[in-house]
């Protein structure tokens, strides 16, 4: 690769990263049917014949943002997990408020920007068999790798059944705390949810087998 090619290869990519974000805003703040990809391109700050250049059919589009979104709720959850990990010293130390700490970084993931532009790409998916095909893999990948990365910061066994479904519940009750902060602001109760169920969850998973 010649020096005089990466000035327009960068370039590209930056293009390419602005649409995606673009992308994830527009669902987010708009809603599935306003996110088109004029509107996209336009917020992005590039033509629509530059944004079909990177995407030729919106759903090339969003498929391209949710992997985006893959990428990066994964990649904050890498770093939040090794953040708990220097605190705690040691990632296999198994107190309550490390347990707690986990479950509330969890919770919060499904309350940001990206949720809630996956949220209006699933429930349109739901109703659109050719989307649905491309999205359901995406987010079985998603889902194994976030189960996976619960279990390490956790520091558990997750051959341990009573452990792998506990991890599982919190995760499917971290979804039902941020569909509920959708419409309004329910930061409180959340709070109170998350203290309690860490407690919860702290015992169920260190009680004797």
């Amino acid at each position: 690769m010649t020096a005089s090619h990466e000035p327009k290869q960068d370039r590209s990519r930056a293009t390419r990263q602005r649409l995606l974000e673009a992308t994830i805003d527009c669902l987010a703040e708009m809603g599935w049917a306003a996110a088109t990809v004029a509107v996209v391109a336009e917020r992005a700050g590039v033509s629509r014949g530059a944004a079909q250049h990177h995407f030729p059919t919106r759903e090339d589009l969003i498929t391209a943002a949710l992997e985006y979104m893959f990428d990066t709720r994964m990649a904050q959850s890498k770093a939040e997990s090794a953040a708990l990990t220097a605190r705690s010293g040691n990632s296999a130390v198994h107190d309550l408020a490390r347990t707690e700490a986990v479950v509330a970084q969890l919770v919060e993931s499904y309350t940001t920007t990206l949720f809630k532009a996956a949220l209006q790409v699933w429930t349109h998916a739901a109703a659109d068999p050719v989307l649905r095909e491309r999205i359901v893999p995406l987010e079985a990948r998603f889902g194994r790798v976030s189960h996976r990365l619960a279990v390490e910061a956790l520091g558990v066994d997750d051959s341990d059944p009573v452990a792998h479904h506990l991890v599982q519940a919190t995760l499917d009750m971290a979804r039902g705390l941020g569909l509920a902060d959708v419409l309004t602001d329910d930061s409180v109760r959340r709070k109170q949810i998350v203290q309690q169920w860490a407690a919860t969850l702290h015992m169920g998973l260190h009680a004797p087998r």
